[in-house]
C-alpha cells in the first residue's frame, strides 16, 4: 500500500512526500524516515520532515476526534467503526490508563505496529487527557520514536524496502 501511495505522489517534492507519509496512519514516521532515506535525503532532513508530518495533525485531531466520532456514530457503519477502533485502542493502551501522560508518551514512542501518534490521539481522547498534556506527550513520543527509527535505519535494521513490503 505504501508503495502505491508513493507512486501516486512521485511528482511532488521529496520533502512533501515524507511529510504526507509521516501524517498517514498506515506509515507515520516509522515509514516516513526510511522513505526519506530511500528518496536520497540525509538522515537529519528525513527525520525533520517525518517528525513534522507526524506531529502536524495531532492538535486538530485532539480537538476534532471526539466531536466527529459523536456525530458520525449516528450512522451504523461509522458506529461499528468507532466501536472497533476505540476497543482496539483500549486494549493497546493499558499503560496509558495506569501512567496517564507518561504512558501516552511510551505508547507513542515505541515504534511498533498499532502504536504511534494516531493511536496516542485516540487514547488521549478515550481517557480524557487534557489537551496540553496529551499534545506534549504525543509530540515527545513522536520525537523519541523518530530517534529510535533513525538509529534502526542507520544500523541497517529498517529500510524502505522492508517497510513498503
Amino acid at each position: 500500500m505504501l508503495s502505491w501511495i508513493v507512486s501516486w505522489l512521485k511528482d511532488l517534492p521529496p520533502e512533501l512526500i515524507v511529510i504526507i507519509a509521516g501524517a498517514l496512519p498506515v506509515s507515520e514516521l516509522r515509514g516516513a524516515i526510511p522513505l526519506g532515506l530511500y528518496l536520497g535525503m540525509p538522515l537529519l532532513k528525513a527525520f525533520f520532515w517525518a517528525v513534522l508530518g507526524n506531529i502536524i495533525f495531532v492538535a486538530p485531531a485532539l480537538f476534532l476526534l471526539e466531536p466527529a466520532s459523536v456525530y458520525l456514530r449516528r450512522f451504523k457503519l461509522w458506529s461499528h467503526f468507532f466501536d472497533w477502533l476505540f476497543e482496539r485502542t483500549r486494549k493497546k493502551s493499558e499503560k496509558v490508563l495506569r501512567y496517564e501522560t507518561l504512558g501516552l508518551l511510551i505508547l507513542v514512542a515505541i515504534p511498533l505496529p498499532m502504536t504511534g501518534a494516531w493511536t496516542g490521539v485516540i487514547a488521549a481522547t478515550l481517557f480524557k487527557i487534557k489537551f496540553r498534556y496529551a499534545f506534549l506527550s504525543i509530540s515527545l513520543g513522536v520525537i523519541l520514536a523518530g530517534i529510535i527509527v533513525s538509529l534502526l535505519c542507520t544500523l541497517g535494521i529498517i529500510s524502505w524496502k522492508a517497510v513498503a513490503g
